[in-house]
């Protein structure tokens, strides 16, 4: 038996922490601290430390599936596979290539994200795909594009955040979410700087803050916009700053000054002393930072409110300087690498935007296709499934589960059924992979080899640790059949070093430029940052790549990294990657960062006599995502057995609820129900769920699906519901008048 240990990374949160593997007797691994790796220094949560649970035959999928009269069978690989090829083929055939859908996730590795992206484009010529990534951080990508041209979800390593002098966390429980990573924050506090966190809920993270602001859901926006104003009243703006490196800063500051602190107070139940300390607590150091996670993002003006949040840091002149600006805690393992390579409905490999015709040569160069034949953007996440049946008659679907994680999930879910065609490849048999017609067992994080890019924009190497089972095969693998059952012979190598080599390639000179990263890199070095071109950006045939932002001082068209690294050197003419963003000059075409002038408007969906309650949701510590992995971990499920509805004990006294009751919460969209679980740690007009779980607990039946109208992004984080007590003996629903 191998007894080597295997360094490798955690295949959960987008920390993507270090942990060791070692070969067990019964054919698994054994999971032990990995102290060299910076990010987590060896500490690791419940669900790293269980990850190996996963590998057992008991809870996994360990053969191919087909429907036959209505039931899921094994199956062998040949049949499972030309079943799909026909089911799509047919769909192609009698209904035109868009008909086909890809539905990815942030979990697939670089190289599946990016020959996914190829495949929908080049074998089935579909613009018809997106992932689940776009549920995650799209609205703080949007907003980052905007203002500094080019979204990697923090500009700088989370090493800088203990060194920083004030941290605003807007939205996040990072003590849940990824435990390791809460030691930045008190080591932080324990440095003398301050912990601003806002967040409707008493959470774990919130009680280790200097000051908590409990705004009410759906009003950051005008929250940041109060901010804003104090900032500007009390003379707290950088005016240098703002002359040498900003643009928008006038139509920006307008817009924050209609927005007076008592009206600020009116609309979020933030105080105005709060206010004013909040806006004191940031100014007062030099250096500060604002993080956002999927409090702010979630909204059906997400962008718009990360946009208000990115103007705190431009006006108080902290963003492209030493220890300082923003950042989005990207939440998926692969959520920042798996936006970056292609299976985003508008974008092509390396960032590029699949609507430039530069880039469109470029990429159709490396696949060897004519830039014509490759399709325009499609539809966004939410709107593809919701097409489903309709527009979409065939879907492709690899790493996610709709049916537990999108909004408006039972409609989602009826959706689905009604397809012609559903083919689900996953590790195991989520609650999504049940309604297909033929599933795929695909290897897992310790099977295989691959690459990972985390929320600091650093790309990893997953290593694999050992073999898998006989009938599993990979996603590489998958899409190299499925290929050339199509028609396409070349093109998808199953080796994932391979595929790699090609993404480097398509990559180079992009925004997301990782021509200058290799394998061999991955392995001596903790990662690698992005951008990282290589000695010259190199194109398809070898000749330099000129895309990025023109620099009208040089002959040729600047790479979109020229600038941003703010002083870090190469090395015996090696590129070092690029820790740190902005300290020279932004990816804006005038290397200035762009104030977006915002005002607050209310959700989608307002509280009335009828749905009286705001509805919040989120995650749980032992549990991750849609829980179709963690739900099958003993230990985990011990922990978090199932759903609940936080409330406020003036609520419950209300609907006359006690602890551990059933109550029912009804939505224009759906009912959940779960127990009770009451606590002062919430704002007595919000309840909180856990999104974790399938059946009568699903909280994504309640869900909006209203979206953001650039992000795209649904409106998971507020929408209107009424509580009823389903105790004996309770009061009846109140009918509105």
């Amino acid at each position: 038996m191998q007894t080597t240990v295997t360094p490798t990374h955690c295949p959960y949160c987008a920390l993507q922490c270090g942990m060791n593997l070692t070969p067990t007797p019964d054919g698994g691994v054994e999971v032990t601290e990995r102290a060299d790796f910076p990010v987590n220094r060896g500490a690791l949560c419940g669900k790293g430390r269980t990850a190996p649970a996963l590998l057992s035959s008991r809870v996994r999928l360990t053969s191919p599936l087909v429907r036959r009269a209505g039931t899921l069978e094994p199956a062998s690989w040949d049949e499972a596979l030309d079943r799909i090829a026909e089911g799509l083929s047919r769909t192609r055939t009698e209904h035109g290539p868009d008909a086909c859908g890809v539905f990815g996730g942030g979990g697939l590795t670089n190289e599946k994200a990016y020959a996914l992206g190829k495949f929908a484009r080049v074998v089935l010529r579909t613009s018809q795909i997106d992932y689940n990534g776009r549920f995650c951080m799209s609205s703080a990508a949007a907003a980052g594009i905007k203002a500094f041209g080019l979204d990697r979800g923090l500009p700088f390593p989370l090493e800088d955040i203990p060194k920083t002098g004030c941290v605003i966390l807007v939205g996040s429980n990072l003590a849940e979410t990824m435990p390791p990573a809460l030691r930045y924050l008190t080591e932080l506090r324990e440095n003398g700087g301050t912990l601003i966190v806002i967040d409707p809920r008493r959470t774990r993270t919130a009680e280790q803050a200097d000051l908590h602001l409990a705004p009410r859901p759906g009003t950051d926006l005008a929250l940041a916009l109060g901010m804003l104003h104090l900032i500007v009243a009390e003379g707290r703006t950088d005016e240098a700053y703002l002359q040498e490196r900003t643009s928008g800063w006038e139509e920006a500051r307008a817009a924050a000054m209609a927005h007076w602190p008592e009206y600020v107070e009116r609309i979020t139940g933030v105080s105005v002393p709060e206010l004013r300390a909040a806006v004191r607590l940031f100014c007062a150091p030099e250096a500060a930072m604002v993080l956002t996670a999927r409090g702010p993002e979630q909204q059906s003006k997400g962008t718009d409110t990360v946009g208000a949040w990115i103007n705190l840091c431009l006006a108080t002149g902290r963003s492209g300087r030493p220890l300082s600006g923003y950042g989005c805690l990207t939440g998926q393992g692969n959520g920042q690498g798996g936006r970056e390579h292609g299976q985003k409905a508008d974008q092509l490999p390396g960032y590029r935007k699949l609507t430039d015709p530069a880039a469109r040569r470029h990429v159709a160069e490396v696949w060897g296709v004519d830039p014509d034949s490759l399709p325009g953007p499609g539809r966004s996440a939410y709107e593809l499934l919701d097409a489903m049946g309709t527009d979409i008659r065939s879907l492709l679907l690899m790493g996610s589960n709709p049916v537990v994680s999108a909004p408006r999930a039972a409609h989602i879910e009826q959706r689905l059924k009604s397809l012609d065609f559903l083919a689900v490849a996953d590790v195991v048999l989520s609650e999504t992979a049940a309604l297909a017609d033929v599933v795929l067992p695909v290897t897992q994080w310790a099977e295989e080899t691959g690459t990972t890019t985390s929320l600091e924009g650093r790309v990893l190497l997953r290593r694999r640790a050992i073999t898998p089972p006989d009938n599993v095969r990979s996603d590489l693998d998958v899409l190299h059949e499925l290929a050339a059952r199509l028609g396409v012979e070349k093109g998808f190598p199953k080796d994932p070093e391979e595929v790699f080599e090609e993404l480097r390639r398509a990559s180079a000179g992009g925004p997301a430029d990782y021509s200058g990263i290799t394998y061999r890199r991955l392995a001596e070095e903790s990662g690698v940052f992005w951008p990282c071109p290589g000695g010259e950006a190199v194109g398809a045939a070898g000749e330099p790549a000129a895309h990025g932002p023109v620099d009208p001082a040089a002959d040729e068209p600047a790479h979109p990294a020229a600038g941003l690294a703010g002083g870090e050197e190469s090395r015996a003419g090696v590129h070092p990657g690029t820790p740190r963003l902005f300290l020279d000059r932004f990816a804006t075409e005038d290397g200035r960062a762009r104030f977006v002038s915002v005002s607050h408007r209310p959700a989608a969906e307002e509280p009335d006599e009828e749905y009286p309650v705001l509805l919040t949701t989120g995650r749980v510590v032992a549990q991750y995502q849609s829980g179709a992995q963690t739900r099958r971990v003993d230990e985990l499920n011990a922990a978090a057995p199932g759903p609940f509805v936080e409330m406020h004990p003036r609520l419950a006294a209300r609907v006359g609820a006690g602890e551990g009751d059933p109550v029912a919460v009804v939505s224009r969209r759906g009912r959940a129900v779960a127990p009770a679980r009451i606590t002062r740690a919430i704002r007595p007009d919000t309840v909180f769920m856990p999104f974790h779980w399938p059946g009568e607990g699903r909280a994504n039946n309640l869900t909006n699906p209203a979206l953001d109208p650039t992000s795209r992004m649904p409106e998971f984080k507020t929408c209107a519901v009424r509580v009823e007590s389903l105790a004996p003996g309770a009061p009846a629903p109140e009918s509105p008048a």
